[in-house]
């Protein structure tokens, strides 16, 4: 959404409030389940199911406006965000690297959350009654691995996007998630109002 002050919404208050709760989350996670493989023990059990509880909320939450209110077209991948590994077409709201990330990551997140919650049910919590004989011990085998896989993407992407987020010319989408804008000169350099969603009248025109 455009403003009278030359910036441009990039983020809605809704999206940023999703993406810091999911950082915290995670890092909440991935602390609990890998302090302890290097030596630091601690009752991390009850405080590594309450963060997935809480990223289990944020993911479905994130799936519902998704489908409802924003639609898939943002995300997807089309001819034209290939092209742009040529350097001859701008992106649109999210460069072809974005999308990548955030892919990634959908991957990550949905295979954690569904494994976590299977394995909820084998350590118990007040949601799920004990129950370690629900399934054989190779199919606990093939979850807890894919539970495990899931968490160590998760580790490579976050080192991936903390990165280069920190990077001098990321630092505009590092302040959009903060603030939620861009300055209307950075749209333009960057993207190709065309193809940013709402350009009539919203985008960086």
């Amino acid at each position: 959404m455009a403003t009278d002050t030359g910036k441009v919404q990039r983020h809605a208050g809704i999206d940023r409030l999703f993406h810091w709760v999911t950082a915290a989350t995670m890092f909440v996670l991935l602390g609990t389940s890998l302090l302890p493989i290097v030596g630091i023990r601690f009752a991390w059990i009850e405080i590594h199911w309450i963060a997935g509880v809480v990223l289990t909320i944020a993911v479905v939450f994130h799936v519902l406006r998704v489908l409802i209110w924003q639609g898939l077209r943002t995300m997807l991948l089309g001819s034209r965000d290939i092209a742009e590994a040529t350097g001859k077409v701008l992106p649109g709201k999210y460069s072809l690297a974005q999308k990548l990330m955030h892919h990634a990551f959908s991957l990550s997140l949905l295979v954690a959350v569904v494994t976590g919650v299977v394995l909820m049910v084998k350590s118990g919590t007040p949601f799920f009654e004990r129950d370690p004989y629900l399934y054989t011990l190779k199919t606990w085998g093939i979850i807890t691995l894919l539970h495990d896989l899931s968490a160590l993407l998760a580790v490579f992407l976050v080192i991936v996007h903390v990165y280069f987020s920190l990077l001098p010319e990321q630092r505009m989408y590092l302040r959009s998630m903060a603030k939620g804008w861009v300055t209307r000169q950075e749209a333009r350099e960057h993207h190709d109002p065309n193809r940013w969603p709402g350009s009539s009248g919203q985008g960086p025109q």
